[in-house]
């Protein structure tokens, strides 16, 4: 596994869903703008993670998606705990123990992971398979 490769892209990852998850709550929809923020989140981290995937593979890197999936998540959770967490949650009342055990949090991590992971079996397993024969 590329390490700095993969953290610098969930690094990315994370800003671009921090900024995406920002820009939610000037365009409300739905009278509760967290939960509208979680939902937007939960939609447009998907292709976002699948982009951070394809800008990690496109060095013919053969790392299992688990892996890489796993290593984007950390990133994010990581600097959850030393940004989000100390500016967004804090301040307005909420603690990092609220914030952790979301379901919002584990359902996009498990979205992190999902999604690295088709990625690795549909391009880069897959291409691995047919250059054999």
């Amino acid at each position: 596994m590329k390490l700095v490769r993969a953290i610098s892209i969930g690094i990315l990852i994370w800003i671009i869903g921090v900024s995406l998850y920002a820009s939610s709550y000037y365009v409300q929809l739905l009278e509760n703008a967290e939960q509208q923020a979680n939902i937007w989140l939960s939609i447009v981290i998907i292709p976002v993670v699948w982009l951070g995937a394809k800008l990690y593979y496109g060095k013919d890197i053969s790392t299992h998606g688990l892996w890489v999936g796993l290593t984007f998540f950390m990133i994010s959770a990581i600097l959850d705990a030393l940004i989000t967490v100390p500016f967004t949650i804090l301040p307005y009342g909420g603690t990092y123990y609220d914030f952790f055990v979301d379901f919002g949090f584990w359902f996009i991590g498990l979205e992190f992971i999902a999604t690295t992971i088709l990625y690795w079996y549909l391009k880069v397993h897959r291409k691995r398979i047919t250059a054999t024969y």
